[in-house]
């Protein structure tokens, strides 16, 4: 089993910047990538970013590529996600997703970011 627990979020104005994390515990060694999905009020669960856990290959969904960085601290226990340039459409629940090398996944408990003047 794998327990995360994100911080960060919350609301800010167009063009600014917010960063969140995600620590995870557990048993860790099984986990191979790590990333964020995202959810607007009325629509689905949508991927983020993914970095793998032990190389660090990145991937982005389209409208975050340049704005989004998502990164892993040097223990590999913990994720980032970097966001600058906010729009008022990246508005959503975000959720912390690790996935483990047999498919399983575990979810963070989503934290709230509100991007509107």
């Amino acid at each position: 089993q794998v327990q995360l627990v994100e911080s960060g979020g919350g609301s800010v104005q167009p063009g600014g910047s917010l960063r969140l994390s995600c620590a995870a515990s557990g048993s860790i060694f099984t986990i191979n990538s790590m990333g964020w999905y995202r959810q607007a009020p009325g629509k689905q669960r949508e991927l983020v970013a993914t970095v793998t856990r032990e190389f660090g290959v990145t991937k982005y969904e389209d409208s975050v590529k340049g704005r989004f960085t998502i990164s892993r601290d040097n223990a590999k226990t913990t994720v980032y996600l970097q966001m600058n340039s906010l729009k008022p459409e990246d508005t959503a629940v975000y959720y912390c997703n690790m996935q483990s090398f047999s498919a399983i996944d575990y979810w963070g408990q989503g934290t709230q970011v509100t991007v509107s003047s």
